[in-house]
């Protein structure tokens, strides 16, 4: 049997006395990111996705390790633990390979086998198991008493039948066999339930749908499980194809325990024996495992592409502390404006209505320029929700009107803004402003910092993901935890303006701790240094060495306290600035000197090469900013809706998802176009993250637009040829050439249209699909709707 060490250093390609070093490290009560920044020396240097892996194999192995003991404890307490048994089950590597081991002797309740054991038929099974000559009626005859509930031979027959049903099907090695060539060969089959056709509608692709069950890709897969789960669909694994799918299967049943039909008393009885294992035993438990495989898969690959798209909105490009205005539009109920000043605070609010029915717009304009110079803004954030065009037309008078305010507006994704605004946090943090205002603050924060400010919205709420809603929200929960505090970590945190959301993802901390530090800094002013942190109650020793060299204090009283340098590692700096003859202060920036010192001069018993390498290049840029420089699409004057699009438009966008069959891109419009996987590169791309990820500003071609839909094609394919408009008579449908797909869910998506991105479903791969040059194309992919 591996040991733990073993098996996690093989998967990460790592030694095993680096898994042994980051277990310890872990075990102790370390974070990734800590371990990843200042423990490299310790583990060889594992990077942060090494690490997630083994953190959570680690997991895994030890669960399967304590399940293993439990089992084998129970095998022995039957006294029936043999040598070869015993090396089987300490050889199982997955949970579902020691649960078939522990199968035949897990306590269960009595099962028809058993029943027959007890009335004594288990010599009659045995018997025409091993001599398929003597006659199954015969035999049969001589276990009747009915004082032990065998009323007649036919019942002592099916008794019999029972045992070998139960032995059969409960053989490892033989389950472990159809297991795998089901897999190989097993095909998903769904139908539509009758009668809810017409309720089921938006499921209708997968009314007589049929794909190898190995094929299924994810956002397929978890449409087949919801149509399923919301009674529209009956989903089958059929065995495989041709008129007899189950004779490979039950031809493996009857070699495992040499059975063959050669005209013998017994060998029809024996053959229905295999037959009835076969389709009620073994194939019902396969069917569940293996659909419990799919899902899994699925599960793991949706949570996969949600964390990607995560990590990419929350490392997007800050804007920088501007003091700015936030507008979150609305219409008849006007729009909300929140000011907030350089370090997020707000300043001021208000409501105005330029739109109609009030149609204030002149008003609307001055009350925002009186606001604007009144608190010196600089930047303007507007939400892309509903009236979003119209309120980014808006600003765009205002500072035509006003060119001496300076202004710069931009719009921004509101997703989960309404979340944060009703949330518990949002009434303590803004117990003044009503609920209404509070989206438009976090509008205006979000762009100051996207990181900042999304760390204050469940995950699950930023509607960066697919199908979030049918994954197991423990396992996905945990997964975008781990994006989160990667993310926070890497840019670090301002320990006198991190709010307490922020703080708790900080290595080391959490809410609890979180708090007293903001209630610390509230009651004593700003933090002047890191080591002002030993004050703060219930903050120890373990808690600063984890999170202090994450915490940043800029403009305090030790210049490396706004820097990722450990204060564990000053001492190192201090050497640093004696070989280089500066003070701390001259040294730090000074890259011509940096450059010239050799990081291996530096190193002692307690901080080696790559410590030291990572020190002088903090040096040269202290407290940099892992994030891209800040920019914006530039939205096409006049394409404002739909209508205004045309195929071959060349138009500027905003990547705002990425999914497994392409990207959707906002390219000003109020309705997201679709890149197909296809349409991403002038090459083959596997994977869209690949090319793409949320926050990207691509240039991008309008290939078709479907009105009636709302849907849109692009092609970052620039040379790619203009499809030909297909013309249709009134109340006519363009001919389709590519299958439908389903719709999301309603109620999936947060508040607003851009909220949250649906995976698209459809009977074939996407990505063996070319998309068709007219309108079949847009017709191929469903837009998320409002929930």
């Amino acid at each position: 049997m591996q040991t733990i060490t073993q098996t996690i250093s093989q998967e990460i390609q790592a030694r095993a006395d680096q898994v042994e070093a980051a277990v310890r490290l872990l075990d102790e009560g370390a974070t990734v990111p800590f371990i990843a920044r200042y423990r490299k020396e310790v583990t060889g240097g594992l990077d942060d996705i090494q690490l997630r892996h083994l953190e959570e194999r680690l997991v895994y192995l030890r669960d399967l390790n304590e399940r293993r003991a439990a089992v084998l404890a129970s095998i022995e307490e039957q006294g029936k633990l043999t040598p070869d048994l015993r090396a089987a089950l300490e050889g199982a590597d997955t949970k579902q390979r020691l649960e078939d081991l522990y199968l035949p002797y897990k306590p269960k309740r009595r099962t028809k086998a058993q029943i027959a054991r007890e009335a004594g038929l288990e010599p009659l099974a045995d018997g025409l198991l091993a001599d398929p000559t003597q006659d199954p009626g015969l035999l049969a005859a001589a276990y009747v008493d009915a004082g032990k509930g065998v009323a007649d031979v036919a019942a002592a027959l099916e008794g019999a039948r029972q045992i070998l049903m139960e032995r059969f099907a409960e053989d490892p090695e033989l389950t472990g066999r159809l297991r795998d060539r089901l897999w190989e060969e097993g095909v998903l089959a769904a139908k539509v339930v009758d009668g809810k056709e017409q309720e089921g509608n938006k499921f209708s692709d997968y009314f007589d749908y049929r794909e190898a069950i190995a094929k299924v890709p994810s956002h397929r897969a978890l449409a087949l499980f919801r149509g399923r789960n919301v009674g529209v669909l009956n989903l089958d694994l059929i065995p495989g194809e041709g008129e007899e799918p189950d004779l490979p299967y039950r031809a493996l049943i009857a070699a495992r325990f040499g059975l063959r039909h050669q005209g013998r008393a017994a060998d029809d009885w024996l053959a229905e024996t295999v037959r009835k294992t076969w389709r009620i035993k073994l194939l019902t438990r396969l069917d569940l495992d293996l659909k419990g495989r799919v899902m899994e898969a699925a599960e793991a690959e949706a949570i996969r592409v949600f964390g990607l798209n995560l990590k990419a909105l929350l490392l997007a490009a800050p804007a920088g502390r501007l003091p700015t205005l936030g507008l979150d539009p609305g219409l008849r109920t006007g729009v909300k404006v929140a000011i907030v000043d350089a370090t997020g605070r707000v300043a001021a609010t208000d409501t105005i209505y330029p739109h109609q029915p009030k149609n204030q717009w002149d008003a609307s304009i001055a009350r925002l320029a009186l606001l604007c110079a009144a608190h010196q803004v600089r930047l303007i954030s507007i939400g892309n929700g509903t009236a979003s065009r119209e309120t980014d037309k808006l600003a765009r008078e205002l500072i035509k009107r006003h060119p001496d305010l300076g202004l710069r507006s931009l719009v921004v994704s509101e997703a989960g803004a309404s979340v944060y605004s009703a949330s518990e946090f949002a009434s303590k943090e803004l117990p003044d402003l009503d609920v209404s205002l509070r989206g438009a603050v976090s509008i205006a924060r979000r762009l100051q910092d996207p990181l900042a400010e999304l760390v204050k919205i469940e995950p699950k709420a930023i509607g960066v993901g697919q199908y979030q809603h049918d994954v197991n929200q423990g396992r996905l929960a945990r997964t975008l935890e781990a994006v989160v505090e990667d993310c926070v970590n890497a840019v670090g945190v301002d320990l006198n303006t991190a709010s307490v959301p922020l703080l708790t993802q900080v290595s080391g901390l959490n809410r609890g701790l979180a708090e007293h530090i903001v209630a610390f800094r509230e009651a004593n002013g700003a933090f002047t240094n890191r080591k002002r942190l030993m004050a703060v109650p219930r903050f120890g020793d373990k808690a600063f060495q984890l999170s202090a060299g994450f915490l940043r204090v800029p403009d305090g009283d030790e210049p490396l306290d706004a820097s990722a340098v450990h204060p564990e590692a000053y001492p190192v700096v201090r050497r640093i600035c004696e070989r280089a003859g500066k003070g701390i202060r001259d040294l730090i920036g000074d890259v011509a000197t940096l450059r010239r010192l050799e990081p291996k001069d530096f190193i002692d018993e307690s901080f080696g090469l790559p410590t030291v390498q990572d020190i002088l290049s903090e040096l040269q840029k202290p407290g940099r900013d892992p994030r891209p420089e800040f920019k914006a699409a530039e939205f096409k004057e006049g394409v404002e809706t739909l209508k205004d699009l045309e195929p071959g438009m060349i138009l500027e966008g905003a990547v705002t998802n990425v999914t497994n069959f392409g990207a959707f891109v906002d390219i000003g419009v109020h309705q997201d176009g679709l890149v197909h996987i296809s349409m991403l590169a002038d090459r083959f791309v596997k994977d869209p993250h690949e090319v793409v990820k949320s926050g990207d500003l691509v240039k991008v071609k309008v290939l078709e637009v479907d009105l009636p839909r709302k849907r849109i094609a692009l092609s970052m394919r620039l040379s790619e040829p203009t499809p030909q408009r297909a013309e249709a008579g009134a109340g006519e449908r363009p001919e389709r050439t590519a299958p439908r797909r389903d719709q999301p869910r309603q109620g999936e998506q947060a508040r607003r249209p851009r909220d949250d991105r649906r995976a698209p479903t459809q009977r074939q791969p996407l990505e063996q699909q070319q998309p068709p040059a007219n309108s079949a194309f847009a017709a191929a992919f469903e837009k998320a709707k409002k929930g």
